[in-house]
This record gives C-alpha cells, structure tokens and sequence, in this order.
C-alpha cells in the first residue's frame, strides 16, 4: 500500500451507542420550560416610539433586498406576484418590491 492511500478497513472507530446521552437531553429539556413565559398578545409591544430612521428605502438597502429576493427566486423559491412573461429574477424581485 503506498503513502497516498487510505486503510478505512482496520475497524479503530469505536461506535458509541444511540441512546447514551438521551437522559441528558430530556433533563436539560425540562429545565428550559421553568424559564418560559407565554405573554398576551400586544402585552409585549411598545408603543410608538420616537424613529431614529427614515420612512424610505436607501439604494443599499434596495441593493441587498432585491439581491437576496432574486436569489431565492433563482434558486425555486414561490413568486409572489402574478407573472406577464418575465424571466428574470431580478426583474420578478423589482415588480415584487413594487
């Protein structure tokens, strides 16, 4: 066997059992239940505070959004707006912005 090949058949890994740390698990489980809190409805909102930003989209924020939506569209993701011939992404993204 040279240098460059790999022996996988010698059998040193030992494998540890399925269930060996399931005990654990549903332990640690109950314990983050303790610190839940299930509020009301609109109990957690604020009410209207002071905006430090502007109503309007910057052309970064426009890049990145359009960027990212594009991508999603590309990669199968469902269009949310009724389809007259487009094909490009980018443009779907635009007419979605819209």
């Amino acid at each position: 066997m040279s240098d460059n090949e790999d022996n996988f058949d010698d059998g040193d890994f030992d494998y540890a059992e399925e269930d060996e740390g399931l005990d654990d698990l549903e332990n640690v489980e109950d314990e983050d239940q303790e610190n839940v809190q299930i509020l009301p409805a609109g109990e957690g909102q604020q009410a209207n505070q002071k905006r430090i930003t502007t109503p309007y989209m910057t052309k970064y924020e426009r890049a990145r959004v359009l960027g990212t939506r594009a991508l999603q569209i590309a990669m199968c993701a469902p269009v949310m707006v009724e389809l007259e011939g487009e094909t490009d992404p980018l443009q779907i993204a635009m007419k979605e912005l819209k």
